[in-house]
């Protein structure tokens, strides 16, 4: 499991809640899982940074976020930051925070 990633969802330049995402990494290959555990912080930097971007852009709190698209983001920053793929990554959460107005 990585640890849950929590970013800010911006309306109307104020805060107006938190997407919240849980996932995990399977890596079949014990070779590639001690990179992915070496490289797990440099991994989470890269979701964080990624994640952001998408709640700026797409994450409204009147709707429910594409949790495909966070999928598919989510791996594509996975391969890019090992340079390779194998490592799976899995969604266990998704969800969002509306904060009180």
């Amino acid at each position: 499991m990585v640890d849950p990633i929590y970013t800010t969802i911006v309306s109307d330049n104020r805060v107006a809640g938190m997407l919240m995402i849980g996932a995990g990494l399977d890596v079949p290959n014990a070779h590639l899982r001690e990179e992915v555990t070496r490289s797990m912080p440099v991994l989470r930097d890269a979701y964080i940074r990624n994640l952001m971007t998408f709640t700026a852009n797409v994450v409204r709190t009147d709707s429910q976020p594409d949790v495909e698209m966070i999928a598919d983001r989510l791996q594509a920053v996975t391969d890019r930051a090992l340079k390779k793929k194998g490592a799976k990554i899995l969604l266990a959460q998704v969800a969002i925070r509306i904060t009180a107005k």
